[in-house]
C-alpha cells in the first residue's frame, strides 16, 4: 500500500449545532457542508479536513489517509488479504483498526479538478478562501500501550516510512516529505492526542493564540522546539472532544533515501528551548483539565490520580 496525503480526521461531537461554528471561530476554518448529521470542514481551499459527526462518546471518530496515485483502491484490497488483515467498506473507501483500535480510513486518490490545484497553494486563484485560517491539516498523534504493534502496523499494513523513535517511548512515520504523518507515544493506554495545524510562521502562531485565549482557550504545552522533527509547535486543549490541537510551524523536510534516528528519551529530544509538558498533557479526564487550566503542577501542586474509570500514567 502506498499513501499520498493524511486527507481528513473525524471527531464525534455532542452537539453538531455547537461544535461545527466553534471549531470554525476558534481555528478559522470554513464550513464546506452539513447534512445528515455531519459537518464537513477546511482550512483553505481542499474539500475538507474535519469532519465533526454528532452523537456518541466525544472524541476521534477516525481519521483518513489519501492512497497516492499509483495504488488503487483493488491495490489496497490485495495488500490487506495478503495479510490477512481484515477491513470493511463503506462509502467507497476501506476502513481498517490499528493495534490500539482507532478505525483508519483508507479513501482512494482524487485527481484534481482544476490545472491550477497543482499550484502551490498562495498562487491558486480562488473566490472562496478565507483570510487568517491555518495552511493544512498536517498529522495526528495518539497515545498507546502497543507502541512495537503499532509501529508495525503503520509502516508493513499501511505503507508508511519510518521517521524516527524516540528510544523506545515514541514513534514517528511519514507519507511523504512531511517528517510526519503520524506519531505514537507509548504511555501505557490508548487515546488520541492531537490533530495538527500548520501555520506559516511563530507570527500566525502568536496572532492564533492571542485569538484562541480571548475564546477562553489555553496552552497545555508551548511554545516548544521540538528536537525530533523540528517543529516549533503550541498545544491547545479542547476539552469538548478530549484531544489536544497543535499549531506548528518549521516541521523537518525529509529528504530521498532518509536514514530512521533513535533519539534519547531526554528534554532536549522533545523541547530543546526548555520544560517538558506537565503530566496533565498526557491525561483527559477534568481533574487533569482543571489542575492544567489553573497551572497547579508549575505552582507546585501535583497531579491528582484520574478519577475512577479514567485511563491515565
Amino acid at each position: 500500500m502506498k499513501l499520498h496525503r493524511l486527507d481528513h480526521v473525524s471527531l464525534r461531537v455532542r452537539s453538531l449545532s455547537e461544535a461545527a461554528p466553534r471549531w470554525c471561530l476558534q481555528f478559522g476554518l470554513v464550513e464546506r457542508s452539513r447534512a445528515d448529521g455531519r459537518a464537513l470542514l477546511a482550512c483553505n481551499d481542499e474539500p475538507y479536513c474535519l469532519e465533526l459527526v454528532e452523537g456518541g462518546r466525544p472524541g476521534l471518530d477516525h481519521y483518513a489517509f489519501e492512497l497516492a496515485v499509483d495504488c488503487s483502491l483493488d491495490d489496497a484490497r490485495a495488500h490487506l488479504r495478503g495479510l490477512e488483515v481484515p477491513w470493511r467498506e463503506a462509502e467507497g473507501c476501506l476502513f481498517v483498526d490499528d493495534p490500539d483500535g482507532r478505525p483508519v480510513q483508507v479513501m482512494p486518490y482524487r485527481e484534481p479538478r482544476e490545472p491550477h490545484a497543482r499550484w502551490p497553494q498562495h498562487a491558486r486563484p480562488s473566490s472562496t478562501v478565507h483570510l487568517g485560517g491555518p495552511r493544512k491539516l498536517g498529522h495526528v498523534n495518539s497515545l498507546t500501550g502497543r507502541i512495537r504493534e503499532g509501529a508495525a502496523f503503520y509502516q508493513d499494513v499501511l505503507g508508511m516510512g519510518l521517521s524516527d523513535w524516540l528510544d523506545e517511548s515514541g514513534v514517528w512515520f511519514h507519507v511523504n516529505s512531511d517528517h510526519h504523518g503520524v506519531a505514537l507515544v507509548d504511555m501505557g493506554y490508548a487515546h488520541f492526542h492531537h490533530l495538527a495545524f500548520e501555520v506559516v510562521d511563530i507570527g500566525k502562531m502568536r496572532d492564533m493564540l492571542d485569538h484562541l485565549a480571548r475564546h477562553g482557550r489555553w496552552l497545555s504545552w508551548g511554545p516548544t522546539r521540538h528536537g525530533i522533527a523540528g517543529n516549533i509547535a503550541s498545544y491547545v486543549r479542547i476539552p469538548e472532544e478530549e484531544c489536544h490541537v497543535e499549531l506548528y510551524c518549521d516541521l523537518e523536510q525529509l529528504q530521498a533515501g532518509h536514514v530512521p534516528r533513535v533519539y534519547p528519551d531526554d528534554r532536549y529530544s522533545s523541547n530543546t528551548w526548555g520544560p517538558l509538558p506537565p503530566r496533565s498533557y498526557f491525561r483527559f479526564d477534568p481533574v487533569a483539565i482543571e489542575h492544567e487550566r489553573e497551572s497547579w503542577e508549575t505552582r507546585g501542586r501535583p497531579l491528582p490520580p484520574p478519577p475512577e474509570g479514567w485511563e491515565g500514567p
